[in-house]
This record gives structure tokens, sequence and C-alpha cells, in this order.
């Protein structure tokens, strides 16, 4: 975990000095008050002997505690102890973001990570304090507060968008959580600094918020690095946004996310059916890598003089995820050995040729309007893709062949799934190397430890920082950067010479 705080004393610390920097990494429970708070909390500092912490905030309202009404807990950015860690709670903490306990339920969830759901929950409830019932109840209040507070929706439609079955449960979990109505959390607003932007909006399943983060925000990196491989139809970026279509469980989506002249991240986004906006709220937060903690890798990354530079002059730098796990693969399939500009114009016919084109009613908004379009389904390219993509023969075979695999389900890939059995499975697959496999491990699961030395572009930029420039020993210098080596390779991205329509990868 970043700044790890391992004994009582270090969280007692942190939580005496309202560090922000632990915000979303543990909270602190008051016996006295029977109410938990985040380390910040402006509130005087409890006594040591009224003071307990948990992980989470679900293992906080499983004993009994509820939500600070100053600080509101559950604002707090996520934390990044869920990308660090590769063990089956953080898996089970991605999986929950992702809905997958509304749409499956725990059996459904256990089986994903392959244990009994008696099991897991054992395990859970000793890694967490809480079971994956608590755990994503604890989600859901969440969002419901996150919607309240940051939208102008319904409370009915809160209710579903954040995966509760019926309204009455809603208003049941928030009251137990908050101590307070759906409705008097919403006069809260003002004081959070989180409210919806403009006018509420008119159309069903539309939502426009806040996105909070830890600062400092390399954002002008992150939007350009979708610029330079936005795939036109489905994507859009600018220097200041980023908006896409995507595929989702309840139908199509559409979003934006941009940021505004006081440096807030924005999301807007309209979707077919409400239950997906929680799961889309989790999927943009892994696009942009929010629940980061910059300070720390900055920390981490600036204890070696050679790296000072790069840090300074882009401090905060992010790893984008992916959207949808899938179109990852097939995307760093397309890529191997061609630069960034052909990759595009490859995906880009491969969209035109077998991807959906949206036909939605225009009140659905401007972002669901006809004419955009959805990724082609794996099915669609294992089918058609060879009459449509150009290259060697050998190449087309193994991404039609991944698709295929992806399509059957004989291989999966998840947000949830192990870090070292994703890579097997995907070295496995004809056609998919080292610099692939790693490069979706770090885009997919968000794996903060990744370097990738088979690349061109970042040997080149490793170089350039006087850093070695051959694979192998830059391999052993960057041992020492462990665990924030997928962040020490953005930085040598963006330290490359070579301008981006011209940087090419290494045969995987």
């Amino acid at each position: 975990m970043s700044f790890p705080v391992i004994d009582f004393d270090e969280r007692y610390r942190a939580i005496s000095a309202r560090d922000t920097r632990f915000d979303g990494q543990f909270v602190t429970a008051v016996r006295s008050t029977r109410i938990y708070c985040r380390p910040s909390c402006p509130a005087r500092t409890p006594k040591p002997e009224n003071v307990t912490f948990f992980p989470t905030s679900a293992a906080a309202h499983e004993a009994g505690y509820r939500a600070c009404k100053r600080c509101l807990p559950e604002a707090a950015p996520g934390s990044p102890a869920w990308d660090l860690r590769s063990d089956t709670a953080a898996r089970a903490m991605r999986l929950i973001a992702n809905g997958v306990v509304e749409r499956e339920g725990v059996p459904g969830l256990a089986a994903r990570l392959g244990y009994s759901s008696r099991h897991l929950t054992r395990l859970l409830t000793a890694e967490l304090g809480a079971g994956p019932l608590a755990l994503a109840r604890a989600h859901r209040a969440h969002t419901a507060r996150m919607l309240l507070v940051g939208t102008d929706l319904a409370v009915s439609d809160v209710a579903f968008s954040a995966g509760f079955s019926s309204i009455r449960q809603c208003n049941d979990t928030v009251r137990e959580v908050f101590g307070m109505a759906p409705g008097e959390l919403r006069l809260r607003r003002s004081s959070t600094g989180a409210g919806a932007r403009g006018p509420a909006p008119t159309v069903p399943g539309t939502i426009d918020l806040v996105l909070p983060y830890r600062g400092p925000l390399d954002a002008d990196g992150i939007f350009a690095w979708m610029a330079g491989r936005a795939v036109p139809g489905v994507e859009h970026a600018t220097t200041t946004s980023f908006s896409r279509h995507l595929r989702m469980p309840g139908g199509p989506v559409w979003f934006e996310v941009s940021q505004d002249a006081a440096s807030r991240l924005h999301l807007r986004a309209t979707v077919t059916a409400l239950g997906d906006l929680a799961p889309l709220v989790a999927i943009v937060r892994r696009i942009f890598d929010l629940d980061a903690d910059p300070l720390a890798i900055d920390a981490a990354l600036s204890m070696h003089p050679e790296l000072v530079p790069l840090v300074a002059k882009t401090p905060g730098i992010r790893v984008p995820g992916s959207a949808d796990p899938h179109e990852m693969l097939i995307r760093a399939m397309v890529g191997q050995q061609i630069t960034v500009v052909a990759a595009r114009t490859a995906l880009t016919s491969l969209t035109e040729a077998l991807g959906e084109r949206l036909a939605m009613p225009p009140h659905l908004g401007e972002g669901l309007s006809e004419g955009g379009l959805l990724f082609p389904t794996m099915s669609a390219i294992a089918e058609r893709g060879a009459e449509v993509l150009r290259g060697p023969a050998a190449r087309i075979r193994a991404i039609t062949g991944a698709a295929a695999a992806l399509a059957d389900g004989s291989l999966t890939l998840t947000v949830g799934d192990d870090g070292m059995a994703q890579r097997e499975a995907l070295l496995a697959m004809p056609g998919i190397g080292p610099w692939t496999a790693d490069y979706v491990r770090m885009r997919v699961l968000g794996d903060p430890d990744i370097l990738l030395p088979g690349d061109v572009a970042l040997r080149a930029g490793a170089a350039a920082s006087g850093l070695p420039g051959d694979a192998r020993p830059l391999t052993e210098w960057a041992a020492r950067t462990a665990p924030w080596r997928s962040y020490l390779s953005a930085h040598l991205w963006r330290a490359a010479p070579l301008r981006p329509s011209r940087i090419t990868k290494e045969k995987s």
C-alpha cells in the first residue's frame, strides 16, 4: 500500500496530522461516538483508547459504526491498495466495484475467484473485516451518496443506479450508514463542493458529477495519450476531454470526462440501464487511474537521482487503464510491431467494418445519437476479422484466434484476474508474447509494477534520461523502483525523443 501504515501508532499519527494522503486507505472508528471518519477529518482527534482502525468502511458498518456527517468518509478517493495488491481480497474489491455481486450474486463472485461462497466470505471477513455482501452493500451506499450529492437524479433513480433492489432498501441503508435520509444527505451538497454542474439533466439515465482524486494529476498527459490512440466513431479526445461509446451489460453507454478551469474532473454519462451507472464510474476511475496515490509514487521515484528531473517535470503522472479488457487485448495485438498511428488506422478500419453502429433516438442525448460506433464484439472479430485486418497472416490468425477464445470463454480476461495467471494464459495463446501480456496486465489490472523492456520507445526514453538503454541492464536498474515500475515506464515513454507517430514496439 502506498504510504503504508502498519501499526496503530502510525495510523494514529496520521489522523492526528489530519493527513489527506491516507484518505481512502483506512477509516477511524470512535467507540465513544459510534462514528467512523476518514483520516483527515477536521473534528477533534479522539483519545487513543477510544479508537479502532478498520481497513474498509464495510468493516466499520459491520461493527456497528456509522459514517461521520462532517467528513463523509465515503467521498474519499478509492484505496490505491486494490491496484497495488494482487491477492484475493484486492481482486474481489475490483470485481465488487464492477457490479459483479449485483449481477451474479456472491456465488458468481466466488466462482470468478475460484472459491466457494462460504470460503470467500471467511477469507474476506478475516482480511477486510466484512464479507462480500457487506462489502457490496458499502459500495452501494458509497454510490448512492455520490449520486445524491453530485447529481440531481431522483432518489428512485439513485436507488437503482447504485444497485439497490428497491427504493426502500436504499433509504434504509443510507439512513443506517450515514444517519440521514437521502433527502437530508442531498441538502449537504453545498458543503461538500461536489454538486452537479449546470442545470439538472433532463434525460433519464444521464449523470453529471465531479470525480474526486488525489492530486497532483497529470491530466494533460492522459488526455494526450487518449488523443493519440482514439478510434474515430468510438472515441473522441481533446486537450481537456475524452469521450467514448462503450458496451455494458445493460446496453450501450456514452461518457465524457473533462477538466474545468479549477482542475476538477467532470463525468457526464448517458446509460441505457441505470444499473450500469455505478460500474461505469468504476471503469472511468480505472481509465484515468484516479485511485492512485501520486505523492507516494512521486516520492518513491524521486529517491533515485536519475528520476528526479522526470518527476519534477511531470508530477502526478498516471498509467491509463482500459475501458474493456477484451478490447484492450485486441488493441494491444493490433499494435504490435507497428506505429501508434498505424495501429489507430488499422483499428479504425476494423471498427468501421465490424463495429455496431448506434441508432439511438435523439432524446437519449448527444453521446448516444446516431452515428456513434461500438468496438466490434469478439465474435465479429473472430468470424470476419481476417477479411478486414492487413499484415502477416500469422498475426491475423493470432488476433482472430484470441477473439474466438474470448468469445467462447476458453480465454477469460477480467479486472479480477490473478496477475500471474492472466499472464500465463495470454502467453499460452499463439502470437502473444511478453510485451503484449505485460502491457495488458498494466492496462487491464492496473498493475503498478510492470516494466516493458522490449518497448523501443521506453528504451529510447531511458537512454535519453541517462538510464541503460538496453533491455537487460534497464530491467536490472528498474528493479530498484519496485513496486512502481509502471509509473517509471510512463515517465520513460514521456521522455522518449521520438514523436508518438514514429514510436514502434519490438516483436512480442
